[in-house]
């Protein structure tokens, strides 16, 4: 029986740069999309060609122990199954697969506790930053990456208690903008369904809900503003019904995200009532498929996609050097207008 022979070794760096007729250095700064510019593009052709006809693969263990920098970040979101989150991850992934970097996802399933120990097993696959677009208002993971100065950035949301890099899309302008649109149709009774008061997202929505109400000459009632126990279509099913046995008044509730303003449908019609005939619903986020509820949700349009994108972006200049400890960029929304909304009775 014939042995099998020894396992060829594979190429290395050196392999290419002697093939290239470079220095290692050369080679190495021309396979790497973020020091590639730093060398001559005939040059980086033949490293290129030379790295394909090896059959070279670069060492990511090997690249790691020379910069001290594994290529990796970490990104942290409260739920998956959300569809909120999926173009948000692949802003972020694309922007950073061009630089050569890896993604790790973790779902803190909106968990205090296991974002913790995601933080700790991420830290100890030291990754080079975190992206975090989980919003629980008192979990100490922004205090813990401060002191560990672990490069990080918020996306979709903004800290209140302390300054950071942080992109989001502009909620006080989307509640705004819903709120004045159901004023134009003539509605003045408008009821809010609040998300979690523990997210920073619940607390900055709910502030401009109140704020615009005011602007248009309107009373925030009490009653008609209901906190839900999650951004979740059950707790907007549970909400809308608590405001529908008590008697619903008004002819228009603004939901703070699309999966609450889901809930309201089944609840309405239970009820029914009409959506947009007798109750008009606004959502926010303009989540996927949402067009296609009957009736066709209005909702507040995010650039999720985006907010991804300039957030990877900020957090590779700061892992560079090149973007400041605190920055906040709030990038525009727009209202949607679809079947769920209509002037009242």
């Amino acid at each position: 029986m014939t042995q099998p022979g020894p396992v060829p070794k594979p190429p290395t760096l050196r392999d290419v740069a002697q093939r290239a007729g470079v220095h290692s250095g050369t080679a190495s700064r021309a396979l790497n999309p973020r020091t590639r510019s730093m060398v001559n593009s005939d040059t980086v052709k033949r490293v290129l060609r030379a790295a394909a006809a090896l059959g070279y693969e670069p060492n990511p263990i090997a690249r790691s122990l020379r910069t001290n920098k594994t290529h990796t970040v970490g990104m942290f979101i409260p739920d998956v199954s959300n569809p909120l989150f999926s173009s948000m991850v692949r802003g972020v992934e694309r922007v950073l697969s061009e630089q050569d970097y890896a993604l790790l996802l973790a779902d803190t399933d909106n968990s205090v506790e296991r974002e913790s120990s995601l933080y700790t097993a991420l830290r100890g696959r030291q990754v080079d930053g975190l992206v975090i677009a989980t919003a629980q208002r008192d979990s100490p993971l922004i205090d813990r990456m401060l002191t560990d100065q672990v490069p990080f950035v918020l996306v979709n949301r903004v800290s209140l208690e302390h300054s950071t890099l942080a992109v989001t899309g502009d909620e006080a302008s989307g509640v705004r903008q819903a709120v004045a649109h159901l004023a134009g149709l003539g509605h003045t009774r408008i009821a809010y369904l609040a998300g979690p008061q523990r997210t920073s997202t619940g607390v900055v929505r709910l502030a401009a809900f109140r704020q615009s109400m005011l602007e248009h000459g309107f009373t925030p009632l009490p009653e008609e503003i209901v906190e839900c126990a999650s951004w979740s279509e059950e707790a907007g099913s549970e909400a809308m019904a608590r405001l529908c046995a008590a008697g619903l008044a008004a002819t228009a509730v603004v939901a703070g995200n699309d999966m609450i303003a889901a809930g309201c449908y089944d609840v309405l019609r239970e009820f029914g009532i009409g959506c947009p005939d007798d109750v008009s619903v606004i959502g926010f986020n303009d989540m996927p498929f949402v067009d296609k509820f009957s009736p066709p949700l209005t909702t507040v349009r995010l650039p999720n996609r985006e907010l991804g994108e300039e957030g990877a972006a900020l957090l590779l200049d700061r892992m560079a050097g090149q973007a400041p400890i605190a920055k906040t960029i709030v990038l525009p929304v727009s209202l949607v207008v679809r079947g769920s909304t209509a002037p009242p009775r």
